[in-house]
């Protein structure tokens, strides 16, 4: 399941890299005006970056493991990805949305693959 495999890492690392990038330029306000919230957010966001790294990994190495880890994860993401446009949406801000959106249905469209495939 190379799609689904690849597509958990890139996105994990897509989202360690652009919270990296956010916190290391401070553009995260929330830091000073919402702490337990952003925080609670960052750690959410983390796991479900690790969790799509580890388990894109385990669909690429066939591990018996990968298929749950990943709907797990992927259950996570898109939960995010339903979530997070609203604050950018609020904001006016429409391309954040959009790339919401495509990753939305790219997840939706990697968890078909991950559900029809045999099992490992």
């Amino acid at each position: 399941m190379k799609f689904p495999g690849w597509f958990g890492i890139i996105v994990g690392i897509a989202m360690l890299a652009q919270w990296s990038f956010f916190l290391a330029t401070g553009q995260v306000p929330e830091l000073e005006t919402e702490p337990f919230r952003i925080y609670f957010h960052l750690a959410s966001e983390f796991v479900t970056a690790m969790g799509l790294i580890v388990s894109g990994i385990g669909l690429l190495m066939n591990k018996s493991w990968g298929k749950i880890g990943y709907l797990v994860a992927t259950g996570m993401l898109l939960y995010s990805v339903i979530v997070s446009p609203g604050y950018f949406a609020q904001q006016g801000q429409w391309a954040p949305v959009g790339m919401f959106a495509v990753l939305f249905i790219l997840a939706l469209v990697s968890v078909g693959y991950v559900l029809r495939s045999k099992p490992a």
